[in-house]
């Protein structure tokens, strides 16, 4: 397991202007511009980051280097491009789905990502939930025997003490009807040093728990990363990841192969290409949807099933998630009709030709 003490975990956690400037990854010009930034988005990039960023416009610096881009807002981008907040019954949860709910016991994040969706709650000060507040939420779960699955999220879930953490899988554990608890998780990736034995020990749990990190590039993968994995997987936890489609981050063929088969050697199956919300000053990110679809298609036939993930949306106002192919099922089309009166059914195979299927 990961050493707390070596030396990839030491330094500080940059979180101003002042040590982005000192750490070479903005200018004085830069500065002033994003004071304005910061005083609307947090800023933390921690020390397994900051050793992989060349440069604040490479594929690891776009994700958590502040930008004065984010100051322009698109008129269809929304601080709640998802619904969350119209989707909570009682805070801390989020009910999108009948059978399951998300459950946000904190606000804070190892690093905050440049794109989230949630970057007008989360930061520094969005704090943990309250003894009562989180009772509460415990209650509500208690109270709908329909929800199966519980997702911790927030902020990053694995941020919480291990005593916390321990308190929360214990206490949805003691519900019959939660089947499922899954974990979205950035710490694995961002701050390894943070998988430690009183963690995971404070995971331990009788239900399916899964894991779900969140990762965009290959470079973030490290020895430490992959430490921090093993350690994860040898308690029996099995680990998806999701990813965001981003501008200059991983927006070719190339990028998206490397990224999914470094994950599938080290045991987590790709889950999830998210096609980017519309989150406030995120619009320098954004892909077109055709070409995520395409992007996709070029990975079919170069990539096992194993290794591909699902392309999603989540619908604008929380109307859910749903995948956005590539699609190899043609429309019905008639035949000529000396012969065929029948519509014919077509496949598309990944080189692209066509064949007949019934």
């Amino acid at each position: 397991m990961h050493d707390p003490a070596s030396p990839s975990t030491q330094g500080k956690t940059l979180r101003t202007t002042q040590s982005l400037l000192q750490a070479g990854l903005i200018s004085h010009d830069d500065q002033k511009a994003l004071e304005a930034v910061a005083q609307r988005y947090a800023t933390a990039i921690p020390p397994a980051f900051q050793k992989l960023i060349t440069s604040a416009n490479d594929p690891i610096g776009l994700q958590v280097v502040p930008s004065s881009h984010e100051l322009e807002i698109q008129p269809h981008e929304d601080s709640d491009p998802i619904g969350d907040d119209a989707l909570s019954p009682v805070p801390g949860i989020v009910h999108r789905y009948e059978d399951r709910a998300l459950l946000k016991p904190l606000l804070i994040c190892p690093l905050y990502c440049r794109f989230c969706f949630r970057r007008e709650h989360v930061g520094p000060d969005g704090g943990l939930l309250s003894d009562e507040a989180l009772e509460t939420a415990f209650r509500w779960i208690e109270e709908h025997p329909q929800i199966k699955e519980i997702i911790l999220t927030g902020g990053d879930p694995l941020m919480l003490s291990p005593r916390r953490m321990r308190h929360i899988m214990e206490r949805l554990s003691s519900i019959a009807h939660i089947e499922i608890i899954r974990i979205h998780t950035r710490v694995p990736i961002a701050t390894p040093e943070r998988i430690t034995t009183e963690l995971l020990n404070a995971l331990e749990t009788d239900r399916a728990l899964w894991l779900v990190v969140h990762t965009n590039h290959a470079r973030e993968l490290t020895q430490d990363v992959r430490a921090a994995v093993k350690a994860i997987l040898c308690r029996g936890i099995p680990i998806l990841s999701q990813s965001v489609l981003l501008r200059g981050v991983n927006d070719t063929t190339a990028a998206l192969e490397n990224l999914f088969r470094s994950l599938i050697s080290m045991r987590i199956k790709p889950y999830y290409l998210h096609h980017l919300d519309s989150a406030p000053g995120t619009a320098h990110f954004h892909v077109p949807v055709e070409e995520g679809r395409a992007l996709l298609e070029s990975l079919r036939g170069r990539v096992s099933g194993l290794i591909w993930p699902t392309y999603v949306v989540d619908i604008p106002g929380g109307k859910g998630k749903v995948p956005l192919g590539p699609d190899y099922l043609l429309p019905l089309q008639n035949e000529p009709k000396e012969a065929q009166s029948e519509p014919q059914r077509r496949v598309r195979s990944p080189d692209g030709k066509q064949y007949p299927f019934t």
